[in-house]
């Protein structure tokens, strides 16, 4: 069965940091792109950051600058580094790997950014 396993969310003040972890159990995991999206309350699920097989990443407008993709495939894990948090950048966040038609999905975790 196939996992994604966030971790690291929590409580920050405004201006912190905070680092999400998402393990996926599939054995193949360098050949997916791996990203992170983000669901505040009542609003739609979109789309932080992502990284591809070669390492190219992108961005959204909102985070650029602060937050940082990145993938160890050894560990099969998937890194979100988020800096200069903001009360906005509260929300759930969720893992997904993709790779063709096959997509997959993280539980998410929470991130609140409050003082």
């Amino acid at each position: 069965q196939v996992q994604l396993v966030e971790s690291g969310g929590g409580l920050v003040q405004p201006g912190g940091s905070l680092r999400l972890s998402c393990a996926f159990s599939e054995t193949a995991f360098s050949i997916y792109t791996m990203a992170w999206y983000l669901q505040a309350p009542g609003k739609q699920r979109e789309l932080v950051a992502a990284i591809g097989r070669a390492g190219d990443t992108n961005y959204s407008d909102s985070v650029k600058g602060r937050f940082t993709i990145s993938r160890d495939n050894a560990k099969k894990t998937v890194y979100l580094q988020m800096k200069s948090l903001k009360p906005d950048d509260t929300a759930v966040y969720y893992c997904r790997a993709i790779y063709g038609p096959n997509s997959y999905w993280g539980q998410g975790t929470q991130v609140t950014v409050s003082s």
